[in-house]
């Protein structure tokens, strides 16, 4: 169902917190990079400068990838083989726990991520930490009781079910040594993804199951069935068995059992993130926090379904408007928390550059009042330039 369209809100500016260095206002536009963009490219920052950028939002954690670097002048591709935490892992930090992060071999340094920011800092350029929280493909495959399960008793190996009190363990943990002694006047912001439960869908791994299934079926076998989230069925009364061969069925769910199941999933994603933000807060506590979100409350993957206390919990939210139809502005639209949204759009094939300053314009027009931009280090020399007429057309 389209939502309704709601009013462009009027919000006033963020208050710079009394924690960091003035002067400081939160980004209009950014742009997304990994450590290895920045490690190694004197001309990177020039680039950010150029394309009229705010800030620079830098993965500190991350998960596994194959990235193209056509701008980088010393590689062309950078094989991050698993997820890693771009500071160093340290053993004492992580002793005695099942659920610990892999280092980054692929990248030239001890401390990559802290190397990037410093080197942008350095610029006059400020820097949000990007980290990819639950998404672990390497920890999924190496625990399965601790990925999210489907219906079938299927784990996902690349989810981490937030239900689990080890996950939500090694979030935290992640979050703070991701952030430990970074300088706040050179981190301004921290961008927290997959701060929830992934589910069915997988962007990755030679994906062969587009289409396989409706939107009911995926809903279903997006519910997960670990030994937590069945604990959790159980204590609200429902038998887990029988929810187990409901969703087996791949209809869909009553909605007094879908209400029951989408409240388990919403109580473990806000424990996920009150524990990750109180250690946030705590480490840089100036820091504005920006949310990876959806607005549709059963929503899985890198941007969850908005919960009811994530809209108090964030400062701004961060909402996916990769496609240039109008389907992104309705998403924009359908956010409506009252706080700043970030409208998260890449430049990068097969998005169409000629589109791409019109789907622009109607996400500011939807109410969006920043624009996130993906991605500096993928995009090929030829769609540079597309990036400052992107910011010009989202501030005019």
């Amino acid at each position: 169902m389209t939502p309704s369209p709601t009013p462009t809100p009027n919000l006033p500016p963020t208050p710079t917190p009394a924690e960091v260095q003035p002067p400081y206002a939160p980004p209009t536009v950014s742009g997304h990079a990994y450590p290895w963009d920045v490690v190694g490219d004197p001309g990177f920052a020039d680039r950010v400068r150029e394309a009229g950028l705010d800030s620079v939002t830098l993965a500190v954690s991350y998960h596994s990838t194959r990235a193209a670097t056509p701008l980088h002048p010393r590689h062309r591709f950078v094989d991050a083989r698993h997820s890693a935490l771009y500071r160093p892992v340290r053993a004492g930090a992580w002793a005695g726990r099942r659920l610990a992060p892999s280092g980054a071999a692929w990248v030239e340094g001890r401390d990559p991520a802290a190397a990037a920011a410093l080197a942008l800092a350095d610029a006059g350029i400020p820097v949000s930490a990007w980290l990819v929280l639950a998404h672990n493909s390497l920890l999924g495959t190496r625990h399965p009781d601790l990925a999210v399960t489907n219906c079938f008793g299927e784990p996902y190996p690349y989810a981490l079910c937030p239900a689990q009190e080890e996950v939500r363990e090694y979030c935290a943990t992640l979050a703070a040594e991701a952030l430990r002694d970074l300088p706040p006047d050179a981190v301004r912001g921290v961008s927290l993804e997959s701060a929830g439960q992934l589910g069915a869908v997988h962007a990755g791994c030679h994906e062969k199951t587009d289409g396989a299934y409706t939107a009911a079926e995926l809903r279903a076998l997006s519910v997960c069935c670990c030994a937590a989230c069945r604990a959790a069925w159980q204590a609200a009364g429902l038998d887990p068995d029988r929810v187990t061969g409901r969703l087996r069925g791949g209809q869909d769910l009553p909605a007094e059992l879908g209400e029951v199941l989408l409240r388990v999933r919403h109580e473990a994603a806000d424990a996920l993130r009150g524990r990750v933000l109180d250690i946030v807060r705590t480490t840089l506590p100036g820091a504005e926090v920006t949310l990876h979100a959806h607005p549709d409350p059963w929503a899985t993957g890198p941007s969850p379904g908005l919960t009811e206390r994530a809209a108090t919990d964030a400062d701004a939210l961060l909402v996916p408007c990769w496609p240039t139809g109008p389907e992104s502005a309705e998403l924009v639209q359908a956010v409506a928390s009252g706080l700043p949204v970030n409208a998260y759009v890449t430049a990068l094939p097969p998005a169409d550059p000629a589109a791409l300053p019109a789907h622009v314009r109607r996400l500011r027009a939807a109410g969006a009042t920043r624009l996130s931009l993906y991605h500096l280090g993928l995009l090929p020399r030829e769609r540079l330039p597309l990036l400052a007429a992107l910011a010009k057309e989202f501030r005019a």
